[in-house]
């Protein structure tokens, strides 16, 4: 469904769009990067509006959040369309297509996620939610309105504008930050973008809501130990409580390196423990990825994949008292 975009600015014969950095220039039936929005009959519009590619109910484990409601449900979704070009993108299929959709109005979303057990709300994935975002600004208000208890999450990829990003985050709970690299290199070559603009909506979104960040260690790219640490610095500058997940790559989509090495990704992990109080370990089988208090070592939370074991009743440890960063 078509719905006018939110932030542009018009030019002659031309809209310059101003939802993400890359700002751009728009003419009558020509896509910008993101391919969801473009000029028809003068006015620019996002094609897809409540357009829905895939649907379902996920541990919030799986986004990864590890401290923000853990062993909770979340109903997720996610439609067409991405500001980033990733050579190793996990959902191309409809982050660079236009797939099969079916139309889910703000009502009907917001009606589906009572229905849920042990549900904390829903997350905007499987592709950059921000592309999305005329249809989630509405959700996340609407929800809002009616139930401040529902959960609002974000997994994206963190390039959007300042403008778009304040007016969004009033009305969202927590999220997951891609931070795929720390060069300009990797982000110009890899990704199709620049590193400041996440850089910036990590600090930013770090004062409103709960944030972890994620970052996939691609073997030959960004899987050095020094990197990780600058990494870890960067975001120990922002907050040393907030979660970082180090992530394995594989092959997938155009890019063809090998799988990064699982010594290369513990070494990293073990490198940003050095400045941060939380960093966790993703598609490694048989790593310790349990929660324990920064403090005094006590177990707080058990992880076996995706069943959880919670060993605390408030944000706190209740062996040494120690404040833990975790909404549960």
């Amino acid at each position: 469904m078509d719905h006018k975009v939110l932030f542009y600015e018009e030019l002659e014969q031309k809209v310059r769009c101003k939802v993400c950095p890359h700002n751009c220039i728009l003419e009558e039936g020509k896509f910008g990067l993101c391919r969801v929005r473009k000029v028809k009959s003068n006015v620019p519009i996002a094609i897809n509006y409540g357009e829905v590619t895939s649907i379902g109910v996920d541990p919030i484990e799986k986004k990864p959040l590890y401290h923000f409601k853990p062993s909770k449900n979340i109903l997720s979704l996610g439609s067409f369309g991405c500001n980033m070009t990733c050579s190793f993108c996990q959902n191309y299929e409809i982050s660079q297509n236009k797939p099969k959709t079916q139309y889910i109005s703000v009502e009907e979303l917001i009606n589906t996620i009572p229905t849920i057990e042990n549900n904390a709300g829903v997350a905007f994935t499987y592709n950059e939610p921000f592309m999305w975002y005329e249809y989630i600004y509405e959700v996340a208000k609407k929800i809002k309105e009616l139930n401040k208890d529902i959960n609002v999450v974000i997994v994206t990829n963190g390039y959007i504008n300042e403008e778009p990003l304040l007016k969004l985050l009033p009305f969202v709970d927590a999220m997951n930050i891609d931070l795929k690299g720390y060069t300009n290199r990797y982000y110009n070559k890899i990704c199709g973008a620049k590193l400041e603009p996440v850089l910036e909506t990590i600090r930013k979104s770090s004062k409103h809501c709960h944030v972890e960040i994620t970052t996939l260690l691609v073997s030959d790219e960004n899987d050095s130990v020094e990197e990780a640490r600058e990494i870890a610095q960067f975001i120990a500058s922002v907050d040393q409580n907030i979660p970082l997940h180090l992530s394995r790559y594989f092959p997938k989509y155009k890019m063809e390196n090998h799988a990064t090495e699982v010594e290369k990704i513990m070494s990293a992990c073990k490198e940003a423990k050095k400045y941060l109080k939380y960093v966790y370990v993703g598609n490694v089988m048989g790593v310790d990825n349990n929660t324990y208090c920064s403090k005094c070592g006590n177990l707080l939370i058990r992880r076996d994949g995706y069943s959880v074991e919670i060993f605390m009743k408030e944000n706190k440890c209740d062996k040494c008292g120690e404040s833990i960063y975790i909404v549960l």
